[in-house]
């Protein structure tokens, strides 16, 4: 029972950290509407494989080297600023789009990009150094130090298939003919938008401090 409070406490608190729009969530977005559902879907995979390689150094001690050693944060956090603000360029600088014109590309890509939006998702949110310290603080503070490390990790699959789910649900809503050829009539605007909002993410990634 207390094994399951312990979890129970962290997801709470987890819940509301994934709902908080951020560079994940603009990043899921943009696939939905420019690559499609599938894509989109697999990106969030990507995303969950990282919070489990967050977890993973998290409940072996690294996590406390990297908040402590302010050269490795910085490393980290000027990859992940660099990362970020390049995808957004990316995005900012690509033209207008129709709706045939994305269709047919998401279908022509898919079988070939899987394997892309994996590695995107993994990087975007393995380059954040922010997740080192949430989940330091997160495990520290609700999980106690005799809970077993197998258990622990356990804690961290649960996260990661919540957060995985969470995406998914984002990656159906956004790709429902609707409300996507919404986002799809807005064309370069739709691209500037969402390329703006990463490379302001990065700027704010840069901004922070390892002590925050």
């Amino acid at each position: 029972m207390t094994y399951i409070f312990e979890f129970l406490g962290l997801m709470a608190v987890f819940s509301i950290f994934i709902i908080v729009p951020g560079a994940d969530f603009a990043v899921i977005l943009r696939q939905s509407i420019v690559l499609g559902r599938r894509a989109a879907i697999m990106t969030g995979l990507g995303m969950g494989l990282s919070l489990l390689f967050h977890v993973s150094y998290t409940i072996l001690g690294l996590g406390l080297i990297v908040s402590k050693s302010l050269m490795l944060f910085a490393m980290i956090k000027w990859a992940g600023v660099a990362y970020l603000v390049y995808l957004g360029i990316k995005s900012f600088r690509e033209p207008g789009f129709k709706v045939q014109e994305i269709e047919v590309t998401a279908e022509d890509r898919k079988s070939a990009s899987m394997l892309t939006c994996l590695g995107m998702g993994f990087v975007t949110n393995a380059l954040n150094p922010k997740p080192v310290l949430f989940f330091l603080s997160l495990f520290s503070t609700l999980v106690h130090h005799d809970t077993p490390a197998l258990i622990q990790f356990s804690y961290g699959i649960g996260m990661a298939t919540a957060l995985v789910a969470w995406f998914a649900g984002v990656s159906y809503f956004f790709t429902v003919k609707t409300i996507r050829d919404r986002f799809i009539a807005s064309g370069k605007w739709f691209n500037r938008i969402t390329g703006a909002a990463l490379v302001g993410f990065g700027f704010r990634l840069a901004l922070s401090r390892a002590a925050d």
